[in-house]
Parts: structure tokens; sequence; C-alpha cells
């Protein structure tokens, strides 16, 4: 028994603002700044960073003193799972050996809140892969985000893990960026929408949910990691904040990680603004703010606005960052100096400490029945304690682990031997279940956007005879599905000989399964796209047996004199023009080609997309862009299929008016890393058994240049005569076609009053009060032979304000399910509030005057337009605002077929927000 385990604070009938009241009112100085630093086992192992700067900032620490560091009391535990690979039971069982050492440390016996990253899935070794959030956006589907979210938390959850590093909420404003894979859209509503749901799913979970990058991190100057911000008080309110505004309150999310970037000079970390008077005391956020990687360091080393740590801890924990992540640096010793020195108040330590004690009452982590063995170690204490005289540190090398080795990091040898169950309780963890592929695969099926189909090309046809060509450097490599955030390409990269952990089949093993009957031959046609475009020849490029943690693509170095048996420079041309003259050759011949084109992801610089991945433009990377020509130049069809974490530029290969002087792509097909089910997804759209249902997040460039821009553009952000650039997108933002087709028919609006009158293309104009609402309708039918899916998007036009507007801008969205012949009537619920826009002033504002209610296809593509008038006084609103616009969905049967008297299905929800609207009315 600890000395201090006595006492109201573990009297679980009391609130938890009692117990942390009586807990902090116990504690030293050094046991409160405990709370408030993590530390990061593992992290100063040889190896490529996967955190900005990594080893530069802990080049010059001396060797971690564990015991020393958890005396007091521990705040987090960083990365026990994704800093190296381990077997999940054994990965498990180090970690509760690890908080039961925390916990006999200090006197209190409190844990440490156990974090990892969950952005795709939690990530370690062996668990599943779901898309990445590009795809969660093409999706147009939270509740399905929902559930992979509560699914991830679950899994999270019964290892031990109380904190996700997820979701990003940043809002894409220039495609360059590196970390637009890890985004959801260049739109806010939908970035907000699908955010929130995700939130909810982590946290009903019981895992807390952590916001990134707050804020404004996605509009660095040049698309480049880490840039500043040149970003206006407006953008940042009617842009960048709301996703983060929405998940705070209408999703329950209990951390924000504060972003790395400056705005107008003033880094997130030392924004009081940001962090406090926003953050909490407008939007009433109670829970904990945490440090970005390094961030605090970074107000030295970086920005520049402090001296030294002890300046840094001092100006960070005043703006309001509660923990500092990844390690201590500055919220130990320096901050510790400047409270006694009073160049720091206590009660900023004791405003941080009450936070991060009340996340622990409530995760039951001050609890007196606390247990350090998760859920998913349900074998005997061994599992936990491990045999007499183990190591207990979850970092030993190899060679000093307990004979169950469950404390080591996995290596090849010991994953043969673990894989069978051999740790206590292994045999009951699984972090890749069937339901959880099963979800990342509707996932990554909803998410494919068909951009094109003008030839009618697909699905493709099966059977004798049918010759199919599948070229390209990403056909069969696993790494050209997972994004810089699944662990086989954020740690597995440097642990080559290890297997992937779980099974991805590439595109071209899941084409020959898909099209058994059809003869499928393949060439990669050109080196895997790297960074450093050098033009080495990849090894392993044909027939590599099995994918490993490194991919089946990896680049030797390159010698120009083929020294030590390396290749020349000439040899290596050689065989760059050989794969192309093949891949040419084996498309002629086909009667159609699939070209399988894309990114590999990787970290600060060693990928094509990714954290620290920027591009220069948006070209297709590599020599992707010359191998699609000429595959296009042979005459044979060519369905182009791109595996990316960014939209690229395909005005050269497709669409009216492209540039190239080749026949077009017959077919343009979409997947943005797709996830370990992102093969046998993609080949679905391809033979037909899936129709596809994915929109664009993002828009898709005509040219490489005009960058920044979005869809989110005034009147003179579009093409006009006053410049020579036409920012025109090839495919707009919300584009996506199907297999079938729809009919949209009955757009119209119903005052709050149950007044009717036409769409705008009528003559009819429905009054609202400026604190009105209205039910925006209309009728979906699929004219089509197959089942298929309509994704229906209300836009917002308002041609007349005191400060610019978009011209469009999405507000509502709702995907409709229809069967052959089927029908399904549309509303959305529709209040000023979504009207709202930020005035120069600063007051958020609903003004009196003319709207339009757009219902589209995408944002370029109006199927009906209402005209609204707003009578009435201005409001000024604020966060308690309605910011989502409920969409109901109701089906009306297929005409013959008793449409009237068959009782409907249910509504559906939309958008993660329960619905309430008028009844339908006969059309």
């Amino acid at each position: 028994m600890h000395p201090e385990t006595k006492g109201p604070w573990q009297d679980t009938s009391l609130s938890a603002g009692d117990r942390v009241s009586d807990l902090l009112a116990r504690m030293t100085l050094e046991e409160k700044l405990a709370q408030l630093f993590s530390i990061w086992p593992g992290s100063d192992s040889e190896g490529e960073d996967v955190a900005p700067l990594q080893h530069e900032m802990t080049a010059s620490d001396e060797p971690a003193d564990l015991d020393a560091l958890i005396r007091h009391g521990l705040g987090q535990l960083t990365r026990a799972f994704g800093t190296a690979p381990l077997e999940p039971a054994a990965g498990a069982a180090a970690l509760a050996r690890t908080q039961a050492r925390i916990a006999a440390a200090n006197r209190f016996g409190i844990p440490a809140i156990a974090h990892e990253e969950c952005l795709t899935g939690f990530t370690t070794w062996g668990a599943t892969v779901f898309p990445t959030p590009l795809a969660w956006g093409a999706s147009f589907n939270p509740a399905l985000v929902g559930r992979a979210a509560e699914l991830i938390g679950s899994t999270m959850r019964s290892a031990g893990i109380h904190q996700g590093l997820s979701p990003v909420l940043d809002v894409v404003r220039d495609p360059r960026w590196g970390r637009t894979e890890e985004s959801i859209s260049e739109d806010p509503y939908l970035v907000a929408t699908i955010g929130t749901a995700y939130v909810r799913g982590l946290e009903s979970s019981g895992v807390i949910a952590t916001l990134k990058h707050f804020a404004g991190y996605s509009a660095s100057r040049a698309g480049r990691n880490h840039a500043p911000v040149s970003a206006g008080r407006r953008e940042l309110a009617d842009v960048l904040l709301p996703p983060f505004e929405l998940a705070v309150r209408d999703g329950g999310a209990r951390s924000v990680m504060q972003a790395y970037n400056e705005i107008d000079g003033v880094p997130a970390a030392a924004d009081s603004w940001l962090l406090t008077e926003l953050l909490r005391d407008e939007w009433g956020f109670t829970g904990t703010v945490v440090a970005d990687y390094f961030g605090i360091s970074f107000l030295e080393s970086a920005h520049h606005v402090a001296g030294s740590p002890r300046e840094a801890a001092g100006m960070a924990l005043a703006a309001g960052v509660d923990v500092e992540l990844p390690a201590v640096r500055c919220y130990g010793t320096p901050l510790l100096d400047a409270v006694r020195a009073g160049d720091v108040p206590e009660s900023l330590v004791d405003r941080a400490v009450t936070r991060v004690l009340r996340q622990k009452c409530e995760l039951g982590l001050l609890d007196p029945d606390w247990d350090p063995a998760p859920p998913a170690l349900a074998g005997p204490p061994a599992a936990v304690t491990g045999p007499a005289g183990a190591a207990e540190d979850s970092t030993a090398a190899p060679d000093t682990a307990d004979t169950a080795g469950a404390v080591a990091p996995l290596t090849a040898a010991r994953e043969a031997a673990l894989r069978p169950g051999t740790v206590p309780g292994a045999a009951g963890v699984d972090f890749d279940p069937a339901e959880m592929r099963a979800v990342a695969r509707q996932l990554a099926e909803e998410s494919v956007v068909l951009l094109a189909n003008d030839a009618g090309l697909l699905p493709l046809t099966d059977g004798p005879g049918s010759r199919i060509a599948v070229v390209g450097p990403m056909a069969d490599d696993p790494a050209a599905m997972l994004g810089c955030y699944t662990f086989p390409r954020h740690v597995g990269v440097e642990h080559p000989e290890l297997p992937l952990g779980v099974e991805v089949p590439t595109l071209l093993e899941s084409v020959r399964e898909a099209l058994p009957g059809a003869e499928i031959s393949h060439a990669p046609g050109c080196v895997p796209p790297e960074p450093e475009k050098s033009g080495a020849v990849a090894a392993g490029v044909a027939g590599a047996d099995s994918p490993s943690l490194g991919g089946v693509l990896t680049k030797p170095e390159t010698a120009s004199g083929g020294a030590a048996g390396l290749p020349t420079a000439a040899e290596l041309l050689d065989a760059e023009a050989d794969m192309l003259t093949e891949a040419v050759a084996l498309t002629a011949g086909a009667d159609v080609c699939v070209a399988v084109l894309g990114d590999r992801s990787g970290l600060f610089g060693r990928g094509t997309s990714g954290e620290g991945c920027d591009a220069a433009d948006l070209e297709l990377p590599g020599a992707q862009g010359a191998l699609l020509d000429a595959l296009l130049s042979t005459g044979t069809p060519v369905v182009l299929v791109l595996l990316t974490g960014r939209p690229y530029a395909l005005g050269r290969y497709a669409g009216p008016g492209r540039s190239g002087g080749t026949p077009p792509a017959a077919a343009v097909v979409q997947a943005f890393f797709p996830g370990e089910e992102g093969g046998p997804a993609v080949a679905g759209v391809l033979s037909g058994r899936v129709n596809p249902s994915g929109r664009l997040p993002v828009s898709v460039p005509y040219g490489s240049g005009g960058q920044p821009w979005t869809y989110l553009a005034p009147q003179l952000g579009l093409h006009n005569e006053a410049s020579s650039l036409d920012p025109t997108p090839l495919y707009p933002f919300g584009h996506g076609l199907s297999y079938t087709s729809f009919a949209w028919t009955g757009g119209a609006v119903d005052a709050a009053d149950g007044s009717a009158a036409q769409a705008a293309d009528g003559d009819g104009t429905v009054l609202l009060d400026t604190d009105g609402e209205a039910t925006v309708r209309l009728t979906v039918r699929n004219t089509g032979d197959r089942p298929g899916t309509e994704t229906v998007q209300l836009y917002l036009h308002d041609p007349v304000a005191r400060t610019t507007r978009p011209v469009n801008r999405l507000i509502g969205y709702a995907r409709v399910p229809l069967g052959p012949g089927e029908a399904a009537e549309v509303r959305f619920g529709f209040h000023t509030d979504l009207a709202a826009y930020t005035t120069r002033d600063g007051r958020r504002i609903v003004e009196p005057g003319d709207l339009e209610l757009r219902l589209a296809a995408s944002s370029a593509d109006i199927r009906h337009a209402a005209r609204v008038r707003l009578n009435g006084a201005e409001r000024t609103v604020g966060h308690c605002r309605r910011m989502v616009c409920a969409a109901m969905v109701h089906r009306l049967g297929v005409p013959g077929q008793g449409t009237a008297a068959a009782a409907p299905e249910p509504a559906r929800e939309e958008n993660g927000t329960v619905a309430v609207a008028p009844p339908v009315r006969s059309l």
C-alpha cells in the first residue's frame, strides 16, 4: 500500500472535481510537474525520425533514467506500441509492466496516460489498417467513419491505451502540402461532420480523442510543412476553426493538440487567444491541451520567441498548453526552476495539473481498484508481472528480455515464434479481427471515386479472350495502399526483414482474383516514385515472394562506376528503358490497359506523400507521367487508377480540352491510400462487383500550376479575363460517377410555416426570418439497372454580403442508396444560422437579404436552386449556433410495386446528427 493511497481522492462516490481538489492539495510541486510531461522509451534508438527533428532534438540528451523520471509520478507514456514492432500480447504485457512500475514508483500509486497514434487504425504491428482520412472524406459517410473509430478505440483500450492522437481536422488549403493525405477535405463542413463522427466513435470506446493540429497548420505558405501561415482572423473563423469547434461541442473531444505553425508571427504554442480565450472561454472546452511533439522546445529552437527551455515552458504554460509531449524537456527542471524563482505562478501549474488529473479520474486511473492488466490480457498474472527476475523496461534489448519475449522489440525469428501464441494471453489478442477488416473493406469501397468513364469501358469484361495489361510501379506493391501514419510506412520501413503484420493484397493480386477468367499480364513500366528522383532502378520490382515492412520495392544505393557489384549509371538507364519497352509492348498487345500509378508515403522527405513530404507541383511523381504518355500512345484503351495521398493534375491525360497529344484515358479511378482492403475494393470497382459511390473531397486540378486553390473561392477566385491562368479544376469537389443513372425531381423549399415555393428555376421565393428554418427537399430515383448510391449535396450561395463569400459553400449532404427503379425523398433541415459568416469587425452574423440554396451532384453540377429571402433584424450568432444541416432519406419504393401502401423504411440519419424534420408530404 502506498503511503498516500487513502483519502477522499480515491472515493469513487465523490465527483471528479472534489477528488482532484483533494489530491492536488496533497501534492508537492515536483509531483505536480510530473503530471505535465511524458517519456518516450526507445525514441533515442537508431533509425529515421518519426517526429520532426526527433534525433536533432534528442542528440544532446543523456540516456533517460527511468527511475529518476517516474519517482514523482508521470503524466503520459508516449507510443508504447508505435515506436518499434511488438507482437500484440507482448506489447500489452510490456505496457502493463511499465504502468505497474510507474505506479509503484510514486507515493500516490498513479499510472500514466498511455497515448498512441490512430489515424488509420491503432498504429502498431499487426493492427487493422483503415483507409487514410482523405478516403474518409471521399466516402461522405460519417456513420461508417464513426464505426471505424469505435472499433479502433476498442482495440486500443483493450491493450491499455487511453488517448489517441487523432483525428486531423486541418482543412486542405494547398494540396502540395504533404499532410493532405492525413486530412479529410478542402471543405470545412465535410471535415467537421466526418471528423466529429470519428471523435464520437473514439470517445464512445473510452479513448480520449485528440484534435489536431490547432490551428491553421494546413494553410502554410507554399504548402510547406511547419511553414508560417498567412491567414486572417476571418479565414480562421470561417474555414479553419469550425471543424475543431464542432468536434469539441458536438463530438465531446477531450483533448486538443497545438499546431507547430505560427500565424501572423505568433506560434500556436504561445497563443493565449487561441488556446485559452477562444478554446476554453468561448467554446467551453474543459479537456487537456497537449503539445505536438517537441512543440514547446520549438518556441526556442525554431520560432525564436523564447531564449531558453525555461522561457519556453513559461510561455507555453501561460498560453494554455497543459502537457509536454513526447518527452520531458521544458516542463521538468526548467519549469521547476521558473516556478521556484517566481517567474511562473504556481497557479498556472495547478490549472494544468487539475485538467490532467480530471482525465485520469475519468479514465479510472485514480480508483483504488485500478489494475495495470488491460482487457486484452486474459491470462494469469505472469502475463503482467513476468517471471521472477525478468527485465521490466519495455525498451530492453532482445538479449535482456524475459523468457516469454514479452518486452523486446519484435524480430523476424521472434515473430515466427510468437504468432502461434506462446506469450500468456496471446491467443486472445487479435488487433486485426474479421469485423475490423469488414469495416475497413466497406470504407475503402465507399471511398473509391470514378472520375471518368466516357467510353463506358468500366466495368471490365471478364472471361476467356479478355486480355488485360496491368501496368505501373504501384500495381504489385502493398505500399501503394498505405499512408504515412500506417505502421508499415511509419515504423515498419525501418524493419524490412519483418512481414507487414497484416495482409495487404496488391491491386494486381486483387484484379486477378476479381477477374479469374481474363488473361492478365503485368509490367511495372518504371521505377517506383521516389522524392529524390534519381532514376535508380528499384530492387525487387518483379517477383518478390513475401511483402515486408519495408515494402516489396526498395531502392538500392547507386554508383556511377558499378563498384561492389552495383549497377553503373548506363546500366540503370538501360534497365529503365527496358522496363518502359516491356510495358508498352504488353499494352499494345492487350484489349485494355489498367495503369496503376500513385504515391509512396513516407516521412520527412522519405516519400512522395506524407508528413514533411511536400510537393513542388502537382505533376505525377517520378517517371509515371512519361509512362502514362507512352501507354496512351499505343492506342489501347487505358484505365487510369490512382493510389495517392493527394490529387494530381490530370489535364494532360484525361478530360475535355486535354493538353496531351495522345488519346485520353478511357476511364479514371481515384483511391486515396485505401488501406489493407484497398486492393479488393478498387478491383471490385474495376470488375463491377462494387458500384462506385465515392465523391471527391478535394478538387482534381487540370494543370500543375495555379496552387493554392480550392473550390471555396469568391467570384474573382474563379476563371475570368483578368488573368491568363484558369484555376478551373478538371474534376470539381464533390464529383463522382456511378455505373447506374439517377434522376432528380421536385426540388423545393418548404418554410417552417408549411408554405411551399417552386425551385428557383420557377418563380417562387421562400420568405424566412433571419432566425428561421426551412426544409429543402427533392426526390432521387435510380433509373438504371443496378443498385447504386447517389450523393446529394446542398450548397449555399450568398449573392451580396459585407465581405466576399465563396460562390458555393457546402452546408449539407446525404448518401442515398437505391435499388433499380427505387426512389427516395431527401430532406435537409436548413436553419439560417448556416448562412452566418464573419464580418470585418470579427462578429459572426446572419443578415437579411437574398440567398440561394443549391441542390447539386458536385460543387460545379447544380441540379436545382431555390431562392430564399431573409427578413428581419441582423443577428449575431456564437458558439451555440446551428452548425449542421440534418439530412433525412425517406424511401418511396418502386413505381407499380405498391409504393403508396408500403410502409417506408425509417428515415436514415446523415451527417452524424439526429435529424428532426417536418413530415414527408406526397410529391
